[in-house]
């Protein structure tokens, strides 16, 4: 995608203008009259994304007008999509970005609008328009972005056949040689040897071996962060097994461990002052004569016991295990991304994460975060009450409520019993796909919340 964001104008080079629709009437008044009888003609007004093409006096395109809205910073991301393809001959100019943040989302939405997922069409992707960077803006930051949102993206997209735990661990490794980050795999009957029980008996059943993805990056004297993912890279829902319609975007539960991924890689590539470290579980929870069973009951890593209520709320079961050795180390943030819920999408849609942490200031920093950035979550509770509802008949917990209400918040207080209440921990319930396209954000794989997420790390340990 960065591909398309050019440092040097190889090529004639066409501005655009971008007008918001407000003061539009106002603009058109100081233009020549050529111009005013132009746009008047092509019954442009300024309106949000669309474009306006006006010719030189030999023909060529001299100047682009753009219906800018300025409270939303994806309407940069029509621009690659209305404008022609990739022309060598001919790269843009955006005019009149107000300040260094316009410039970065600018650049950003126009790579984002850029993304394709290739690889498995025999015909090429269509091909996009080119953008000089705009002046203001931190190249290193947005390319780092650009990646990152790439990276969730293409992990998610790809197919559950070639996205099992060892290519999520590969992913994983690709990303420790970067940095120079190290990093270990805990793999098949070792995770037993290694007290992972539960996230052995989630992945037991394929024959793809379940795994502990586990890398560290960073001082070990500095502040410790830690992120934790839920790498279930397809899930038929076990022996509850799921309906075709439920299993069939599955190769998507993998998402939390690829924002974990993303994140961790924008804290390396930003150097940030801390102890980074990444604990993932990777795991099929699929079907065979091996897979675990509704009213199995389980030994956790934390020693809690845990009786099965449904072999569909797994990915629980994987968390438990990476926070209670995350928890170990008493972390100064750990933060987990899971697409754990139906739940929370019925209650707040595809477009908006759920957020649960028992922990004040960082529920409002968070928040702040993702105002900040544009990259919205909204806080649930953590309910104490709804916490009967995951009590074990005959173990300490239940992985699944009989209680058809409050998935969310019941999948929330079960992570919790492993974490220590002193540990700044907030976790994060998300979808990880667009149910259909808009300007930047194409149907498919994509990243939540990440940015706020780096963004509140940056604020806490800041360079």
């Amino acid at each position: 995608m960065l591909d398309h964001l050019l440092d040097l104008a190889t090529a004639r080079v066409v501005a655009i203008t971008p007008v918001t629709q407000a003061r539009f009437a106002e603009w058109l008044s100081t233009q020549p009259a050529p111009v005013r009888g132009w746009v008047d003609s092509a019954g442009f007004g300024g309106e949000p994304g669309a474009v306006c093409p006006l010719p030189d006096g030999q023909g060529q395109v001299e100047r682009v007008l753009f219906g800018l809205d300025a409270a939303d910073p994806w309407c940069w991301a029509h621009l690659p999509l209305k404008l022609p393809g990739r022309n060598e001959a001919v790269c843009y100019r955006i005019d009149d970005l107000p300040d260094a943040r316009a410039a970065e989302w600018a650049a950003l939405a126009w790579a984002l609008g850029c993304y394709q997922f290739g690889g498995y069409k025999s015909r090429a992707g269509r091909g996009f328009p080119r953008l000089l960077w705009p002046e203001a803006a931190n190249r290193a930051r947005v390319g780092s972005l650009v990646e990152a949102i790439g990276l969730v993206r293409d992990l998610v997209n790809r197919p559950a056949a070639d996205m099992g735990p060892a290519e999520l661990e590969q992913a994983a490794r690709t990303l420790a040689e970067r940095y120079g980050a190290r990093l270990r795999a805990v793999v098949g009957e070792d995770l037993l040897a290694e007290n992972y029980p539960l996230i052995h008996a989630v992945g037991r059943a394929s024959d793809r071996a379940p795994r502990l993805i586990d890398l560290v990056w960073g001082d070990e004297m500095a502040p410790r962060v830690t992120l934790v993912g839920k790498g279930v890279c397809f899930d038929s829902g076990g022996l509850d097994l799921k309906s075709a319609a439920n299993m069939k975007l599955m190769k998507k539960d993998m998402g939390g461990a690829a924002h974990a991924l993303a994140l961790a890689g924008l804290v390396m590539a930003a150097g940030l002052p801390v102890r980074l470290r990444l604990l993932i579980g990777a795991v099929d929870n699929a079907v065979s004569g091996s897979a675990f069973r509704p009213l199995d009951i389980l030994k956790s890593r934390k020693g809690l016991s845990v009786e099965i209520g449904n072999t569909d709320a797994e990915g629980r079961l994987v968390l438990a295990d990476c926070l209670a050795e995350a928890d170990r180390e008493q972390p100064r943030l750990l933060l987990d991304f899971a697409t754990l819920t139906g739940a929370a999408r019925t209650a707040l849609g595809p477009d908006l994460p759920a957020l649960f942490t028992p922990d004040e200031a960082l529920a409002a920093a968070f928040q702040s975060a993702a105002e900040t950035t544009s990259d919205p979550l909204w806080r649930l509770p953590l309910w104490k009450p709804y916490r009967r509802l995951i009590e074990g008949k005959l173990a300490d917990l239940s992985n699944s409520s009989d209680s058809p209400h409050a998935g969310a918040i019941t999948a929330a207080l079960f992570l919790q019993e492993f974490v220590s209440p002193g540990t700044p921990w907030a976790h994060l319930d998300l979808f990880a796909w667009n149910p259909s396209a808009r300007p930047g954000r194409p149907e498919g794989g994509e990243a939540m919340a990440l940015r706020a997420a780096f963004h509140l790390i940056e604020q806490k340990f800041p360079l």
